[in-house]
């Protein structure tokens, strides 16, 4: 099978570091973590790329990993650049809480403080085409969108709820027994009380749900708040999915609704995963999709349109790493990779077809 990017030029070591970043969010398995190690080995700017990334990266547990795997005392002659990339991915432990402070409050205005969050709080939040962004919530929640994605938020002193008018949002809950978080969309319902989870909607009958933290529970739309919140509190690995008000899913397991049926429950891959949820690091993962499929998901970051020529081009095998909003460099990759030539037409359109 052909590879549609390689990875050579220093961007691409950037996005392969930041992949690996991802997997370190999630958690390494053993031969992953010696793989990370061959990796940073085979360059010294993998390793320093590395360390790049994660010290933009805001959590414990990536840093955790690579305080283990590179301790920084083995670290030889390293440049002043390097000094500064690695005592900030170092010192990340201890500065969290205060940066995350002085993150919320500075760059967060208009969220109430968190010693408020027992008022109503309403918010509309959004992305345009081609772009993702983050949010805190004021009970630490955090929410990232995809590309042209819209998210309503109403708090309140009871219960925590949010619609997902359109798009695709990754939703880290902040843990709190007392108050359901709750994400409507179409007819359906996802509610936690503290987890993490990405919901993606193509229309009001079309949606996934990908946990990779916790649980969440699929209900319709009008299920009784109360139900719900006792049956998180209560549910466990030995109840019953016929005794449930709807559809118990766990970290690591994938519910597809179509047509608004869900299909039963899905158990994921790590590599699956880190395939769906590539975007969060505004990436595309392809790994033998056809061409229509990944111009398709290509389409949700670009007001451009993708129309294939030759029939026979539909099903041809993409696989490859790309930045979600680089249309010049997947162009680029079809026609060096697969011999596809490109023209541009009226109405934005991209117009594909085998060289002759």
């Amino acid at each position: 099978m052909n590879n549609v990017s390689q990875f050579h030029t220093k961007e691409q070591i950037q996005e392969q570091a930041c992949l690996w970043i991802s997997r370190m969010d999630r958690g390494l398995s053993p031969n992953e973590q010696k793989e990370l190690v061959i990796w940073c080995n085979q360059n010294v700017s993998h390793h320093s790329t590395l360390l790049e990334m994660a010290s933009y990266w805001d959590d414990v547990s990536v840093l955790n990993e690579l305080s283990g795997l590179f301790p920084l005392e083995k670290v030889k002659k390293p440049n002043n650049k390097f000094v500064a990339i690695a005592l900030a991915a170092s010192v990340a432990l201890v500065s969290l809480f205060s940066t995350n402070a002085l993150i919320k409050q500075s760059f967060l205005p208009f969220f109430p403080s968190i010693h408020e969050q027992n008022l109503t709080q309403t918010q509309l939040l959004k992305t345009p085409v081609g772009e993702q962004n983050s949010f805190t919530m004021s009970d630490g929640t955090h929410i990232q969108l995809n590309t042209n994605s819209i998210v309503e938020i109403a708090y309140t002193p009871e219960f925590r709820q949010l619609t997902l008018v359109q798009g695709e949002a990754r939703f880290d809950v902040a843990k709190d027994k007392s108050r359901p978080f709750m994400v409507t969309s179409g007819e359906k319902s996802f509610t936690a009380l503290g987890t993490i989870f990405n919901v993606q909607k193509s229309d009001d009958q079309d949606m996934e749900l990908m946990v990779t933290e916790g649980r969440v529970l699929i209900t319709k739309a009008n299920e009784g708040l109360d139900v719900i919140k006792n049956t998180l509190l209560t549910a466990n690995e030995k109840t019953k999915q016929s005794d449930l008000p709807g559809i118990l899913v766990v970290s690591g397991e994938k519910a597809v609704i179509a047509e608004h049926i869900a299909a039963p429950v899905e158990k994921v891959s790590l590599d699956q995963v880190q395939r769906d949820l590539a975007w969060q690091q505004g990436m595309l993962i392809f790994d033998g999709e056809s061409l229509s499929k990944a111009l398709l998901e290509v389409s949700r970051y670009t007001s451009s349109r993708f129309k294939i020529l030759d029939p026979k081009m539909e099903n041809m095998k993409v696989s490859g790493y790309f930045k979600a909003n680089d249309v010049d460099g997947l162009l680029a990759s079809l026609n060096s990779n697969f011999n596809i030539n490109y023209s541009k037409s009226a109405n934005n359109t991209i117009l594909l077809a085998l060289a002759d």
